[in-house]
């Protein structure tokens, strides 16, 4: 009877450590799922830059630096997401943010580039780039943050130690950097 009662309770265990594995595993690859989702706009964003620079160099002549700054960090984004380097993406975004604040701030003094068409569809669209890039960033650190809580708790940790489940780290900004760069206030739209 007690050989039993003892292999119930082992059967038991088993089921429940198969449960806390199963859920790991669905939070691991919740993660993944909203780093695609944020990747995806990183990549359309990352197509769009080039546009918006060609398009500013028609009108901006004395803004050169600033193109090329912005130029560089889309480069630097772009090696970070590549790399799924979370630390060096955060780092670069805001880089690329705070050089589309100015592009966007410079364009103020170029009056025939305001009004070109072809920026404002690129400014609308950059713009709306980085709203869903934000609304995908906080998904992407709420998966993180249930995935690193999990693997911590008891008795969680014991199954995320005895298969190698690792945290992720979250994607942050630096926000003294991105002050007063939002591109809709710039325009009259935020």
């Amino acid at each position: 009877m007690t050989t039993f009662i003892a292999l119930g309770i082992l059967i038991l265990l088993a089921g429940y450590g198969v449960v806390i594995y199963n859920n790991l595993v669905a939070l691991k690859h919740r993660v993944a799922q909203a780093w695609a989702n944020m990747d995806v706009l990183l990549k359309q964003r990352h197509d769009e830059l080039p546009k918006l620079v060609e398009t500013c160099k028609q009108y901006m002549t004395y803004e050169q630096d600033t193109l090329a700054r912005v130029i560089e960090a889309r480069s630097q984004v772009s090696s970070a997401r590549e790399a799924r380097d979370v630390d060096a993406l955060g780092r670069a975004e805001t880089g690329l943010r705070a050089g589309l604040g100015q592009l966007f701030a410079l364009a103020e003094n170029y009056p025939e580039l305001k009004a070109s068409e072809s920026f404002q569809h690129l400014q609308a669209r950059i713009s709306a780039l980085e709203n869903g890039i934000a609304d995908r960033r906080e998904l992407y650190n709420a998966a993180v943050n249930l995935n690193n809580i999990r693997i911590e708790q008891f008795p969680d940790v014991l199954v995320a130690r005895a298969f190698d489940f690792q945290p992720f780290t979250l994607l942050e900004f630096v926000e003294e950097e991105l002050r007063d760069h939002s591109i809709g206030a710039l325009f009259g739209k935020g």
